[in-house]
């Protein structure tokens, strides 16, 4: 594989792997629009663009999210792949070597050694291309679906005071998202390639899905920042009995509310809501994690829903960071506070941080090949 190969033709290896005959929602087959030679193409306004067919302390938002449990807004075709050039003030310096292609640089630290305790931070994004429904977008039909329940506003169906009150409209959504219907996406799968070849020190997910444990990510390498269907407990305070998934998805899919068999209370899958404090493991983990981590990759979400955003701050000062997105996010507004893209406030500290604007999937395909291991990444997405 050559760097020149174009996304095009990596998804087209992809579907030709899966044999899948359209009936995936891998990126879309459509005709390339310029010669692998011109593949990487110099814009005047300082980004290299790849011109590829598109394929919850306590929870608290600066708006209405992304990636919440309430699901995504990323809709629609996703933009063109654009790896950012950044133009850094007079003076100061850049922890990548090629700042003119920052994902070659990300590559090259990856494959010399000096990139080894990898740390993934993942929203909605990453999830979009597996076909799970979104909530708050017209014509998906989920929250149309809801309309009779009469909720005070969407995010009501992820609150845990209205669930208590009437738990009805979050089973009804929960069968609908229910893990087991949808399939890995080949950011999930990256993430496993990462892990195959112990590089992934920990891949802390916003997602409720389990797609990453289905992509065969250990569950010593997750850490649900807001929970998963992966566990369910009664929600009764001196209960918190622990139900097996297998009881609740029965129940769920039978259209039946679950209750403890002990206590007689509700019984929820272990899905952080609003109101609800953040698993124990989130915090037991995250110091020691982001001390260590030597690179930082963020997918597919907008940094709107805290403490998660926070946890670019974390890492060292050195430690560099890639955003892949489809637009740019949690930004700085004063210096150690966030992504500097174009080393605004660098300072005396060298610039860190790279961004990949575009759909997470191509984006993987592309920081694959630039690794030598598309092979490998298309090998574990058809096993």
């Amino acid at each position: 594989m050559t760097r020149e190969t174009s996304i095009d033709e990596l998804a087209k290896q992809l579907d030709e792997s899966l044999n899948l005959d359209g009936k995936h929602a891998s990126p879309e087959d459509t005709t390339a629009t310029a010669d692998e030679d011109n593949f990487l193409e110099e814009l005047s306004d300082g980004e290299s663009t790849y011109s590829v067919p598109s394929a919850v302390g306590s929870l608290s938002s600066d708006d209405s999210s992304d990636d919440d449990i309430g699901r995504v807004k990323f809709i629609g075709p996703a933009p063109p792949l654009t790896v950012h050039r950044p133009s850094l003030p007079a003076g100061v310096t850049s922890i990548f070597a090629n700042t003119a292609s920052t994902i070659d640089s990300i590559a090259e630290m990856i494959n010399s050694g000096s990139a080894k305790n990898i740390i993934v931070m993942a929203g909605a994004g990453i999830s979009t291309d597996a076909g799970i429904p979104d909530f708050r977008s017209p014509g998906t039909g989920l929250y149309a679906n809801l309309q009779k329940y009469r909720l005070p506003y969407p995010e009501a169906i992820f609150t845990i005071d209205y669930f208590r009150r009437k738990p009805k409209p979050f089973f009804v959504l929960a069968k609908e998202l229910y893990p087991g219907q949808f399939v890995p996406t080949i950011s999930h799968f990256f993430v496993k390639l990462l892990a195959k070849r112990g590089l992934l020190h920990r891949h802390y997910t916003q997602n409720i899905d389990c797609l990453e444990r289905v992509a065969g990510v250990e569950s010593d390498l997750i850490v649900e920042a807001h929970g998963s269907f992966h566990a369910a407990h009664c929600i009764g305070n001196k209960c918190r009995k622990e139900f097996p998934q297998d009881w609740v998805r029965e129940k769920i899919f039978n259209d039946s509310i679950p209750h403890c068999d002990k206590c007689n209370s509700l019984v929820k899958p272990d899905i952080t809501f609003f109101g609800e404090g953040l698993p124990a493991r989130f915090f037991d983990l995250l110091e020691g994690d982001f001390a260590s981590c030597d690179l930082l990759i963020v997918m597919g979400t907008s940094l709107q829903v805290h403490p998660f955003a926070a946890l670019i701050n974390e890492v060292q000062s050195t430690t560099p960071r890639l955003l892949i997105n489809r637009e740019r996010v949690g930004e700085s507004k004063t210096r150690g506070m966030g992504f500097d893209f174009d080393g605004s406030f660098a300072g005396s500290m060298p610039h860190r941080d790279a961004l990949v604007l575009g759909d997470c999937d191509e984006a993987c395909l592309l920081l694959a090949d630039r690794l030598g291991w598309t092979d490998e990444l298309l090998g574990l997405r058809a096993a």
